[in-house]
């Protein structure tokens, strides 16, 4: 945790109706008169959790955190399997940080993505390229279909034994098909049982195929059952409809993020989002500076990787502290 900046709290928070029944979380910390920052979480189903705001410097950031529709503090919860998710599509949460930018009356914003929270940065900012000032991504994603079924089922010949656990745990008449698919069919099933299963199956490989450094530790969060359904059921969701976008659009249109400077983290040893989706991408995104950590995989799995973070989010302050 060498580079990490102290724990803040919060000086203001609501939550803000989105339409479609939906009401999502949201807080502010930092300075007020700062730099504003949107932090775009993972999962999808993560939540945005208090260690994001670390990733800045407190005295020179307005640091926006939100949870994603669905994410627990964002209701309806996506933990009960009743909520519908038809209103949960990239294009609705595209929409919620345009309406969120506006309640909080920020003209443009540094954004900030890791995992899931790349593609939605990605897709957010190629919609609304004006109201990006810059972007820092880390564990860098398109979630295409072609990187669902590589963490769904290629991922096995790296862990056959764990994979062979995953497959099983679905019908066998759904073992050879889309097994997003498949788990999202048995969350959504009415015997709390079989949605039980299907959760703690599907996050106990979650914590299989990130597992490629030597001090990986279990996630904690998985323990909580109520946060195993909602991950995986909002996890399910999205990869079973390649994250509600065309395949390639996010590459084709990288072109609209000219002018928007950005640094991409990634690490090599990520074998669950490999880094040729950051490295296709910087070769469109010229603005752009690819990072590659040796010796690191997904997520903020080492010190390497958040101090290459918080030195692009440092790199991005305004010389005077206040908002541009």
């Amino acid at each position: 945790m060498s580079g990490i900046y102290p724990a803040v709290e919060p000086y203001e928070h609501g939550v803000l109706d989105v339409g479609d029944g939906n009401r999502v979380y949201w807080e502010v910390c930092g300075n007020p008169a700062g730099k504003p920052a949107v932090v775009l979480h993972g999962g999808p189903g993560s939540g945005a959790g208090a260690f994001w705001r670390r990733l800045f410097d407190p005295a020179a950031y307005r640091i926006v955190l939100f949870d994603q529709r669905g994410c627990g503090r964002s209701t309806p919860d996506a933990g009960d399997w009743q909520t519908s998710l038809a209103a949960n599509t990239t294009a609705h949460l595209i929409g919620d940080i345009e309406l969120l930018r506006r309640h909080l009356g920020i003209g443009a914003w540094l954004v900030l993505g890791g995992s899931w929270g790349v593609t939605l940065a990605l897709a957010y900012a190629e919609q609304h390229p004006a109201r990006v000032s810059e972007l820092v991504l880390f564990s860098v994603t398109s979630t295409s279909r072609r990187e669902v079924e590589w963490i769904t089922r290629d991922m096995g010949r790296i862990f056959p034994e764990q994979w062979a656990r995953f497959r099983d745990a679905v019908p066998p008449g759904a073992r050879s098909g889309d097994l997003a698919e498949a788990y999202a069919v048995m969350l959504a099933d009415p015997d709390l049982q079989v949605r039980e299963r299907a959760a703690r199956e599907w996050c106990r490989w979650e914590d299989v195929h990130v597992a490629t450094h030597g001090d990986h530790r279990p996630d904690p969060r998985y323990l909580d059952p109520l946060f195993r359904l909602r991950f995986a059921r909002l996890v399910t969701h999205y990869w079973r409809h390649a994250g509600f976008l065309q395949a390639g659009a996010l590459l084709r249109g990288a072109g609209r993020l000219a002018g928007i400077p950005g640094v991409m983290v990634h690490g090599r040893m990520d074998i669950s989002g490999p880094p040729d989706i950051a490295w296709q991408l910087a070769q469109v995104w010229t603005d752009a500076r690819l990072v590659l950590i040796d010796r690191e995989g997904h997520g903020l799995s080492g010190d390497a990787t958040r101090d290459a973070v918080i030195a692009a989010t440092d790199a991005f302050r305004p010389a005077t502290g206040t908002a541009g």
